[in-house]
């Protein structure tokens, strides 16, 4: 389930991503950008995809 997006980059799954070498997470959603960061590039994994009930 590794999933790594840099900043700027498009979301592939919505989740929850945590940047390398942080323990804060984030809730990116899939389609949307990842925002910038003040350290600049960032690279965050995807620590726990969304969980979604079969709805229309």
């Amino acid at each position: 389930m590794a999933s790594t997006i840099k900043t700027g980059g498009t979301v592939p799954v919505s989740g929850q991503y945590r940047p390398v070498g942080s323990k804060t997470e984030y809730t990116f959603v899939q389609g949307k950008r990842v925002p910038p960061t003040n350290n600049g590039a960032t690279k965050f994994t995807l620590v726990d995809k969304t969980k979604h009930k079969g709805g229309k």
